[in-house]
């Protein structure tokens, strides 16, 4: 499987977020990964509906939701309602994860569960096999622009272990700290899907961005 790239349109221009649309709707990538923060199981407040709808409407690629949120089974169709085409929720925000995730899957939504730096793999081990998706936090969620966590290889060598045998189509995301310099080592240890948001849209030339990533062994020929 190629590798992904989904770019976090947190990193966009909120003033201009169609025109960023339009350049991720032009570009190499995959996915527009929305991240959804509601204040209290992160320190932070992005946004919410209108914008997923807003978003949804300008952009002609998947929408991967990612939800940063307490008790995110209340906000499950309305969020699918708005366009989320994948709708990751994480694990330490959900009493009754595979409840949660089989209600994802009957909206018609990739169902993915994210994982905090401090969140050991092994604990998907029994609802592994119903997931679409496992989202891997490479810094601690909240903000963008952190430093990327080292720890995040060894959890995608062990999430790619547990994955080879229950569920081998698995898309393995990693989010934070995603540029460059990092790409090809997260694809070796077993990502399929990257989200990047500092490094394409603090660039000179964002698509150009996404396409080094997408293709990262074109930059190192050039």
């Amino acid at each position: 499987m190629n590798h992904l790239i989904a770019p976090s349109i947190l990193a966009a221009d909120f003033a201009n977020l169609q025109r960023d649309l339009e350049m991720i709707n032009k570009s190499d990538a995959d996915w527009v990964h929305v991240d959804i923060m509601d204040g209290m199981f992160v320190p932070n407040i992005s946004f919410g509906f209108p914008v997923v709808s807003a978003t949804k409407k300008h952009a002609t690629k998947s929408l991967d939701v990612h939800l940063m949120i307490v008790e995110p089974d209340r906000y499950l169709k309305a969020f699918k309602d708005a366009g989320a085409d994948g709708i990751t929720v994480h694990y330490e925000a959900c009493q009754h994860l595979h409840r949660t995730v089989q209600a994802i899957k009957e909206l018609g939504c990739r169902a993915g569960v994210a994982l905090n730096p401090h969140t050991p793999v092994t604990l998907l081990q029994d609802i592994i096999a119903d997931l679409d998706l496992v989202l891997i936090m490479s810094v601690n969620p909240g903000f963008g622009g952190q430093k990327f966590i080292d720890n995040t290889y060894k959890k995608l060598h062990d999430l790619k272990a547990l994955s080879r045998d229950k569920n081998p189509n698995l898309f393995i995301e990693v989010d934070g700290g995603v540029d460059q310099h990092n790409i090809q080592k997260l694809v070796d240890a077993g990502a399929n899907a990257l989200v990047a948001g500092s490094s394409v849209f603090s660039s000179a030339d964002p698509s150009a961005a996404i396409s080094h990533l997408k293709y990262p062994e074109k930059l190192l020929q050039s």
